[in-house]
């Protein structure tokens, strides 16, 4: 071969297999548990000295590990009305180990039944939620069985301030306390007033007055359908010798069986009112002790 002349390239000669870096065969820590976390159920205890009815009280909180860098995560979910300050109990971040500084804690260190020390605060770890005791079955590494909360005066408490069916003498007291502070009452006749407005059933009613001066009266009584409030009010006939009186009733729920107090609010039973499904031509209805007969409706 000539000097000067390039060899030719060996076509037949393969080039090695690349390796193909962009999939790692092993995936680094970050991106192997991307968005997993393990979810712990805790408590520490918290003494009440201001208090004469209850000495202790057991602050519930969730404890939050990342597997992805190691950090820990605790808070205390809000309760209506509580009185003491929660939610963040403790920012983000890696939680050196009290035994030795140098090092942190890792999921290895967290189990179900043991004293968890942050900061010299212990929080009783009692549950953990499913995909927990997955990850550590996969690890080989079983978690103690589940505990329960300790029962403390606190939590009885809360389920009587929270009790759906609250008194009607507290109730109204509830009500004006909470509209002094600038705060508003739920409406719970919204939707029976959006379907229902305007929408007015009318009955002409006989009451028989057996007084002295009395006779029989004719009144026409018109039942909302938005709040079911009923007003009674009177036909009123020329020279027909008697004052005129525009209104037996005004607007107002009419109860069956209406229960007199000295004050509003001091009864605890509870009163049955008239519905559509009561006033029907024909029958009788008691409006204050005063028995009227359906007679008509428009």
């Amino acid at each position: 071969m000539r000097e000067g002349v390039p060899m030719p390239l060996d076509r037949s000669s393969k080039r090695a297999d690349q390796e193909n870096d962009a999939i790692p065969k092993i995936a680094p820590k970050w991106l192997k548990y991307d968005r997993q976390q393990l979810v712990f159920d805790a408590f520490f205890v918290e003494p009440v000295v201001e208090d004469p009815n209850e000495n202790f009280r057991a602050r519930k909180c969730k404890i939050n590990y990342f597997l992805d860098d190691d950090t820990i995560h605790i808070f205390e979910p809000k309760i209506e009305n509580s009185g003491i300050p929660q939610g963040t109990f403790l920012k983000r971040h890696k939680l050196p180990h009290p035994d030795n500084e140098s090092n942190y804690y890792t999921w290895k260190d967290l189990d179900i039944g043991t004293n968890f020390n942050v900061y010299q605060r212990f929080f009783r770890i009692v549950n953990c939620d499913d995909f927990t005791r997955r990850f550590y079955a996969l690890e080989g590494q079983e978690l103690s069985p589940s505990e329960g909360y300790p029962q403390d005066l606190f939590s009885k408490t809360r389920a009587m301030i929270n009790f759906k069916q609250t008194p009607p003498d507290q109730a109204e007291l509830k009500n004006y306390i909470e509209v002094q502070l600038k705060g508003g009452r739920p409406n719970k006749a919204l939707e029976s007033f959006l379907d229902n407005d305007r929408k007015v059933l009318a009955f002409n009613i006989l009451w028989q007055d057996n007084s002295f001066d009395g006779g029989d009266k004719y009144f026409v009584l018109n039942y909302y359908l938005s709040d079911g409030k009923v007003e009674v009010k009177e036909i009123n006939t020329q020279n027909s010798g008697m004052y005129p009186f525009p209104m037996l009733l005004k607007k107002q729920k009419l109860s069956k069986a209406p229960i007199l107090t000295h004050c509003p609010g001091m009864s605890l039973k509870e009163e049955d009112f008239y519905g559509p499904s009561d006033l029907i031509c024909g029958q009788k209805i008691q409006v204050w002790h005063r028995e009227c007969m359906i007679y008509d409706c428009d």
